[in-house]
């Protein structure tokens, strides 16, 4: 067997989990958090991740899934909830799901009584996963496992509807993580105090409540301008309410 033919064979196979905002969109979060912590809390972040800030550690939970030690960290990312449900309809597993591991670390970084590994551990997962629930296919349907199984075209180079949200159409605007802060981090005073107000469980419906426009697709698959265009404002918003969210739950706890 042609060994890509076998590699995208397997990447088939992984669950939803596979993916996560790239790089750029974790980064833009990192950082967008890092522009809103006091300055006490912004010490205290430093003790404890030493010489890198949030934007660095951001991408850290896929980073380490090379590394079959964290293989019990996968179902963290995303959670899938049928259309017309909530969270509180269905029965979350027992591994874990990406609303349930927030609501774990935060409340970790307050007693400091961790589940796994240390402060830092837990601190590294909740910059990361605080921006994989704001990505509406991370709370996804489990039937097209968050999307992965819905084979599209992005300007003619195959993909899935999954990765063309994690990836494509940020990587797409063709700016750096600190570029795209820029361009978007600039929340009026009532919108940051109207996202830090909201719980976890509202992040998720939000999520849900976009994505049946998400799946308004071309019936040949192929995207392009068009949807890079009736979208990206989305993203752009998602990536700021969760730099803004992150940065209130961590001045509350730091601060």
């Amino acid at each position: 067997m042609n060994i890509k033919h076998f590699l995208f064979g397997a990447l088939l196979l992984l669950p939803c989990s596979v993916w996560s905002w790239g790089p750029i969109g974790h980064r833009v979060v990192g950082q967008i958090a890092e522009n809103h912590l006091s300055k006490k809390v912004r010490k205290q972040v430093a003790r404890i991740l030493g010489p890198e800030d949030l934007a660095m550690v951001s991408t850290w939970m896929d980073f380490v899934r090379s590394d079959p030690a964290y293989n019990f960290m996968s179902p963290w990312h995303y959670v899938s909830i049928p259309d017309g449900q909530t969270y509180e309809d269905i029965t979350p597993p027992q591994q874990g799901d990406v609303i349930a591991t927030i609501e774990r670390l935060i409340q970790e970084l307050k007693t400091k009584q961790f589940t796994h590994g240390d402060e830092a551990f837990a601190l590294k997962c909740l910059v990361h996963l605080v921006g994989d629930i704001h990505q509406p296919l991370h709370v996804g349907r489990a039937e097209d496992r968050g999307g992965n199984d819905i084979r599209l075209r992005w300007f003619g180079e195959e993909t899935n509807l999954h990765r063309l949200w994690d990836t494509h159409l940020i990587d797409h605007q063709q700016l750096s993580y600190t570029e795209f802060t820029k361009w978007i981090d600039h929340a009026s005073k009532d919108q940051v105090s109207q996202w830090q107000s909201q719980g976890v469980r509202v992040w998720a419906q939000e999520s849900m409540d976009y994505r049946s426009k998400v799946y308004e697709l071309p019936e040949d698959g192929y995207i392009s301008y068009r949807y890079n265009f009736e979208h990206i404002g989305f993203v752009k918003l998602r990536l700021l309410q969760a730099g803004i969210r992150l940065a209130g739950i961590l001045n509350d706890i730091y601060g």
